[in-house]
């Protein structure tokens, strides 16, 4: 049993594993109280004035308490992340964490602006975003109720937000973020005129690039789910 969990764990693609692995255990140390939310949280004079660095990068690590807000925070995370590195970035290590560092440095930016305390909720609308408008003709299956177009699925999450009473900026930010990414990666370069803003740098490709030749026998999750073109989900707070 031990054998067959460490093996399905490392089937998992390298940043998507690397990404959820940090985000559980940060949540765990927090329940385990050897941290506390406080010293997680994006707060920009801290990070100015006491350069408390790692501020930058706790912030996206955590989700709330353990719970069900967690538990679908994670499921959404490891979900479309995964989909997207074996998907659209399959073979392209560097340039899916260049999107990464992308929309992390952007939406902290925007988080100065919204005074918004954790970023990693906004980096997961993000991350649907990306997919969804990439699979445009995939449908989703929501609760077993509503079956709509993938793209229509960060807007639905933004609206369950909405009707739980939560503030839906979080879910703006991630939008605007996924779209900005969206628009200069895939629409812009295409139009007449366009051309390709976003260059992943040479020192990503030297340093990810081995990485790619590692994934080639693994079969990505969409074609786990019998290869079907449905998702089934549910409110990620």
């Amino acid at each position: 049993m031990a054998s067959s969990l460490r093996q399905e764990y490392f089937q998992i693609p390298v940043v998507t594993r690397a990404y959820t692995t940090a985000c559980v255990l940060t949540t765990a140390a927090v329940h385990l109280e050897v941290v506390t939310p406080s010293q997680l949280h994006f707060n920009p004079d801290l990070i100015i004035t006491r350069c408390q660095i790692w501020r930058l990068i706790t912030s996206f690590l955590f989700f709330g308490s353990l719970g069900f807000s967690f538990l679908f925070n994670i499921i959404f995370l490891y979900r479309y992340c995964r989909m997207l590195e074996e998907g659209s970035f399959r073979g392209r290590t560097a340039d899916f964490v260049f999107m990464l560092l992308f929309g992390g440095v952007v939406i902290t930016l925007f988080g100065v602006v919204a005074n918004v305390f954790f970023l990693g909720q906004a980096f997961i609308i993000m991350l649907v975003y990306v997919w969804s408008r990439r699979h445009p003709l995939t449908r989703i299956y929501f609760l077993g109720l509503l079956s709509f177009q993938a793209p229509f699925l960060p807007w639905l999450l933004m609206g369950f937000s909405l009707l739980l009473g939560n503030s839906i900026v979080v879910d703006l930010l991630g939008i605007s973020v996924g779209h900005m990414y969206y628009f200069l990666e895939d629409v812009f370069p295409n139009r007449a005129g366009g051309r390709k803003l976003l260059r992943t740098p040479d020192l990503l490709h030297v340093v990810f690039d081995q990485l790619d030749n590692t994934d080639e026998r693994r079969l990505p999750l969409e074609e786990q789910q019998d290869g079907e073109l449905q998702q089934d989900e549910g409110p990620h707070n």
